[in-house]
């Protein structure tokens, strides 16, 4: 059996930063290492073996001991004529949400799923079988549109936070941001109905006090992103409720609105789940 690829933050930092990375602080990797709970991964990582996939992700709610009560299974439409689907959700924790829903589609489809997802993510070998990783601020951005395309364009259903990140407090709310348009007009393109998913729980006061200070300060990088792992830590032995919508035809996404007001309007129709 292959050595399981471990989470190494220096290696990250390196493959991030090039030469630059000699130069953070020894103090600070090592915090890094500790909100990461860098020992705590790689002892589930090597617990699994090379496990990969759907079973991969069962083991790591399991080890999490994170349960779920799924609301709506018979909402999930038949694909056995070959039609594939976009499933969309809200995205309040930014680390069991992903794990819940591809646990739940992932068994339901026999593990016919992909994610987009930020590709430092693709550092979990165990799930990077089901991932694209998108680097959108780097040299990979420019092919986010082919990547786009051939995961819509795969014999694969898709499961998309369409917000990009998790959600945030706004005015006293915990929420998502405005949801991109992307799964709307790639849906329509592939003929892909589209089935929205609401995602019940919340992360710490101090992720969203972060996230917002660091708005605050017009601090581009999300830092909160790096405390996503650490929320999850201390999401273990908790359950959500995940509430499954009715599938919404894609012929139903005409012209009478544009794609950003289709996409606002299923974000509301998560909402009221």
């Amino acid at each position: 059996m292959a050595q399981p690829f471990l989470i190494d933050i220096d290696a990250i930092l390196r493959s991030k930063m090039g030469d630059k990375a000699k130069w953070v602080p020894g103090f600070l990797v090592n915090y890094l290492k500790r909100i990461v709970h860098q020992d705590w991964l790689n002892e589930f990582i090597l617990l699994e073996g090379d496990k990969v996939g759907v079973p991969w992700i069962k083991d790591c709610l399991e080890f999490c001991d994170i349960k779920l009560k799924v609301e709506g299974l018979e909402n999930l439409p038949d694909d056995s004529d070959g039609r594939r689907f976009t499933f969309v959700s809200n995205h309040p924790l930014g680390g069991p949400d992903g794990l819940a829903l591809g646990l739940i589609i992932g068994e339901h489809y026999e593990g016919r799923i992909k994610y987009l997802v930020n590709d430092l993510l693709m550092n979990l070998s165990g799930l990077a079988p089901l991932f694209v990783g998108i680097n959108k601020t780097g040299k990979q951005s420019r092919d986010f549109p082919r990547m786009v395309e051939a995961v819509f364009g795969s014999d694969n259903h898709v499961i998309m936070f369409p917000a990009g990140i998790c959600s945030r407090k706004i005015d006293g709310v915990i929420q998502d941001l405005d949801w991109k348009k992307t799964f709307v007009t790639k849906s329509v393109e592939t003929h892909r109905d589209i089935i929205p998913i609401h995602f019940g729980g919340r992360n710490s006061d101090f992720f969203y006090r972060l996230a917002n200070v660091t708005k605050a300060l017009g601090i581009k990088f999300n830092i909160a992103m790096l405390y996503l792992v650490d929320e999850l830590y201390k999401n273990q032995h908790k359950e959500f409720t995940i509430k499954i919508g009715k599938p919404i035809p894609y012929e139903k996404f005409n012209r009478d609105k544009t794609p950003v007001q289709w996409a606002a309007l299923v974000r509301d129709i998560v909402y009221k789940l």
